[in-house]
């Protein structure tokens, strides 16, 4: 079968690049013709270790020849420990394990509405979002997600989410009612244009949802296991949310999806109240786990705070060089925008035409997602190629 003819029958759900990447090692990838680049999109934030790391493929390899799957009507080793590592790591006590993003943040979605009818003893089931946000692809997911983009020929729409502006206090106040169970939020918005929550903004949220008797709950999806500079981007804000979810960077690129929640809040999933068939399964355990340690062991966090410096003094640079073309830098740790006034799509194909790979945040802002260890040499490479881009398009 040519390749034409099987393309053909992929469902056409992605605007596909004209490249087809065969072979990943570190922060290079190549295509089916031979060609290398240079990945600065973790595959979306998600080989934040690179591709293929070693510590983690050695622990995938003992794991592949020992157990793949088990029902989790069986307890499972490797689940406790990395449970056990994720609740240390946060502060917070029980976690859910699942496959993707979109799973987690449908569980938090269920246990905050579960939370307040059962262990609350209400009939509240609303949950706030925000404008600009992604929370996923499944019906209620992106229902919460806050871009009218992802909606459209899904309707009817399940209800039960209001959205309003993002960094906004007096709206969260007004969207408030006897109806709202929680508040979910990105602390960075990635999908979104790469924007940072207020720090203000944040800790009235969490006080907001003391006062009212809602949780807080942080979709940590895209930002957390390091991305921003700590294990969640939390940790920066100073507030402690009732549950938040994960997936991408905690598995290398391993399939894997969790949420993290208080002990009050994890008392509203009840045996046979949710569940998985493939989640926490020994092999995605073994991922994460492997992730883990090689993070904290070789001091990945710190190292994310200087290669974000170091990324911010050469895209400043760029800004100050090209002050009709970049009008802001923005983004935590290695999750960074650069908007422009023109449209990115054209700097994206630029970039990788000449080895580069990067990504778009909307119209007009190229985002920025190198992976943990990428080094000084390819922070350079990579900014000479964003700069010839600048100076051409």
């Amino acid at each position: 079968m040519s390749t034409e003819t099987a393309v053909m029958h992929v469902m056409n759900t992605y605007a596909k690049w004209p490249v087809r990447l065969v072979k990943g090692q570190g922060n290079q990838v190549w295509d089916d013709q031979g060609k290398e680049y240079l990945d600065f999109t973790s595959g979306i934030a998600v080989t934040s270790l690179g591709h293929v790391p070693p510590r983690v493929a050695r622990r995938l390899h003992e794991q592949i020849d020992t157990l793949w799957h088990c029902s989790n009507l069986f307890h499972i080793p490797q689940q406790e420990e990395l449970a056990g590592k994720l609740s240390r790591l946060s502060g917070l006590d029980r976690v859910f394990f699942c496959n993707s993003g979109a799973e987690a943040n449908e569980a938090l979605i269920k246990i905050a509405r579960r939370y307040a009818q059962k262990i609350k003893g209400t009939d509240r089931y609303e949950i706030i979002t925000f404008q600009q946000s992604f929370h996923g692809r499944t019906l209620a997911t992106l229902t919460a997600t806050g871009q009218d983009k992802v909606k459209d020929g899904f309707a009817p729409l399940p209800e039960g989410f209001v959205t309003v502006p993002y960094n906004d206090s007096e709206a969260v106040k007004k969207a408030i009612s006897d109806k709202t169970c929680a508040i979910l939020l990105e602390l960075v918005q990635g999908e979104g244009g790469v924007h940072p929550a207020d720090a203000s903004w944040v800790k009235e949220l969490r006080q907001l949802c003391d006062e009212n008797g809602i949780l807080l709950l942080v979709d940590e999806i895209q930002t957390g296991i390091g991305r921003t500079g700590s294990w969640f981007a939390f940790q920066q804000y100073g507030v402690i949310p009732d549950a938040f979810s994960l997936a991408k960077g905690l598995g290398s690129g391993f399939p894997i999806g969790a949420i993290v929640a208080s002990e009050e809040v994890a008392e509203a999933f009840a045996p046979g109240t949710h569940g998985t068939t493939f989640g926490g399964n020994p092999l995605a355990m073994a991922a994460g786990i492997a992730t883990l340690e090689t993070m904290e062991e070789e001091g990945i966090i710190e190292r994310v705070g200087q290669l974000h410096q170091l990324l911010l003094q050469h895209l400043e640079k760029l800004k100050q060089e090209h002050p009709d073309k970049v009008v802001a830098v923005r983004g935590k740790g290695l999750l960074l925008g650069v908007e422009l006034t023109q449209p990115a799509a054209d700097i994206v194909a630029y970039a990788r035409e000449h080895g580069l790979l990067i990504l778009q945040a909307g119209p007009n802002v190229l985002r920025l997602l190198p992976s943990f260890v990428t080094t000084d040499k390819e922070v350079e490479q990579a900014m000479a190629v964003l700069s010839a881009a600048l100076t051409n398009e």
